[in-house]
């Protein structure tokens, strides 16, 4: 039997670049969240699943989701309860605001240390940024061996994990010792669906500031009642940091120009799988060094 395992998953709440329209941008080139729906990243789901298994094959393991964000964010949280994780942390504060992935990765690494975890599991990249630094950059702060690209855990040994890792050309086994962090693939297995006994049973999961908001509402009193319905709420003081690198303040990385680039029906073109036609889309890719 193996041992049972701290596990955390690090996700984030995006806005659905994958539909983006004319109004996905605001006048002074920032995302105009109001115009995109907030979702779970999709490879972060990947991750979860990958986490849910894990903890399946290791009896009596835990799982939480640690996000970092505003308190919409506290979502995530409850869909991945909905899907078998035991709770979740949200880190929350006007002082994470601005956050790079430098900053991003402190803030994260700085609330690992307090909650402690065996196997760390992110999803490879967010679909907002695209750069995939967080999940290695969490490890490098953590001072942890990482497997990136990985797409499933094919076995839990007494001290480590051997890995999948899905590359350009192929396919690689790697053997990694725990603790650990792990970045996951799109490759990986698709998360599974909401449980409706689990959605019943966390329906009210909250934290400390929705509490708050909700009043004297009866959500709200059975959250505050129920320890199994605690979302954990921390701030920039609740985590063992310097405020200096979180946020703008500790963010290096300055975006120097944002374009929106929205193509209109009349810059389509549609093609037929003729020669004549996609030799016509080849010169035309190559005259505007698209290709070559």
């Amino acid at each position: 039997m193996n041992k049972a395992l701290k596990i955390v998953v690090l996700a984030k709440q995006v806005p659905d670049t994958r539909n983006v329209g004319k109004d996905a941008m605001t006048a002074e080139g920032t995302v105009n969240r109001a115009a995109l729906p907030a979702i779970f990243n999709p490879e972060d789901l990947n991750a979860l699943e990958l986490a849910l298994r894990l903890k399946e094959e290791c009896e009596g393991s835990t799982l939480h989701i640690l996000t970092m964000g505003p308190l919409r964010a506290a979502d995530i949280i409850r869909d991945a309860m909905y899907r078998g994780a035991d709770g979740g942390y949200l880190l929350s504060d006007r002082k994470f605001a601005g956050s790079d992935t430098l900053a991003t990765s402190y803030a994260l690494s700085s609330a690992l240390r307090q909650i402690g975890a065996d196997v760390i599991i992110a999803g490879r990249q967010a679909i907002d940024g695209d750069t995939a630094q967080v999940g290695p950059q969490v490890a490098e702060k953590l001072g942890l061996p990482q497997v990136t690209y990985a797409e499933q855990i094919e076995q839990v040994k007494e001290s480590t994990l051997v890995v999948r890792r899905r590359l350009e050309r192929g396919v690689e086994r790697v053997e990694c010792p725990i603790p650990a962090v792990i970045t996951v693939n799109s490759s990986a297995p698709e998360v599974r669906p909401q449980n409706a006994r689990l959605v019943m049973k966390y329906k009210y999961a909250m934290t400390k500031s929705e509490i708050a908001a909700a009043e004297d509402s009866l959500a709200a009193k059975m959250a505050s009642e129920r320890d199994y319905l605690n979302i954990v709420e921390l701030t920039a003081a609740d985590i063992v940091c310097d405020e200096q690198q979180l946020g703008l303040s500790g963010s290096p990385t300055k975006v120097k120009k944002i374009e929106n680039v929205v193509f209109q029906a009349k810059e389509a073109k549609r093609l037929t799988a003729s020669d004549e036609d996609i030799n016509g889309l080849m010169v035309e890719l190559i005259a505007s060094h698209t290709l070559g």
